[in-house]
């Protein structure tokens, strides 16, 4: 119902990708030209390879700024979630609407820069649509994630540490290159990342690719989510509690 009335603040996360993709795809794609280091190995212009890698950005921007900004805000500014457990709710069930809802964010901001990457004819493959469910799964590791970090927080300066791992972790790992161009021992490291791997998932099935990759990441990404979604719940009815 608030975002009925507050939808255009949704638009930030919509415009960042699609301003990376213009100024950096489309704008250096075209001193780049092709990348041939690709899922299936067929040259993909420089703008189809980054395009996926946004959209997987998008769905963990929007799910990670609505549990740990928002979030932060409600615990220690509005005080919301005291007045909820005035009600038959439960701490669990505020954990559960707020990574329900991170969730649903973070799949519509992906479903918009979707529609806007297919528009400019950066989609090969029907199989692109398995984007759609894979950036509602990257959306809930992120969120649960999230969840587990804002409980952590002592106050707003420490939301400058969210910025600090995400900013980082969106520059390496494989956003703007491939794997390749790193030595053994820091390709190791970025596979591990967890941006990384929604990278794969999303990356694959949108250059018409089904790989192994796909089912290693989301095996990644819905493990992350479960043992997240845990301690999410656990540590959130302990700060309630204070």
């Amino acid at each position: 119902m608030i975002y009925k009335h507050t939808w255009y603040v949704l638009l930030a996360e919509i415009f960042e990708p699609i301003l990376y993709l213009l100024s950096i795809g489309v704008g250096i794609g075209v001193l780049v030209g092709t990348v041939t280091d690709v899922p299936g190995g067929d040259p993909v212009r420089y703008a189809a390879y980054v395009a996926p890698a946004l959209l997987a950005t998008a769905a963990m921007n929007g799910a990670m700024n609505e549990t740990t900004y928002l979030m932060f805000g409600k615990l220690k500014a509005d005080r919301t979630y005291e007045s909820m457990l005035a009600t038959p709710l439960t701490e669990r069930d505020v954990a559960l609407g707020e990574i329900g809802w991170a969730v649903l964010r973070g799949t519509l901001v992906s479903l918009a820069f979707l529609a806007v990457i297919t528009a400019l004819g950066l989609v090969r493959s029907p199989w692109a649509l398995l984007v759609v469910p894979g950036a509602a799964l990257i959306a809930f590791a992120f969120a649960t994630a999230g969840v587990v970090v804002v409980t952590l927080l002592r106050d707003w300066p420490d939301l400058q540490y969210v910025q600090l791992v995400m900013l980082p972790m969106f520059l390496f790992a494989t956003t703007f290159y491939p794997l390749s161009v790193y030595p053994r021992p820091v390709q190791l490291v970025v596979q591990a990342l967890p941006l990384y791997q929604a990278i794969e998932l999303l990356r694959n099935p949108a250059l018409g690719v089904l790989t192994p990759k796909i089912a290693v990441a989301a095996l990644y990404l819905a493990t992350m989510g479960a043992v997240c979604l845990t301690i999410a719940v656990r540590r959130l009815a302990r700060t309630l509690s204070l």
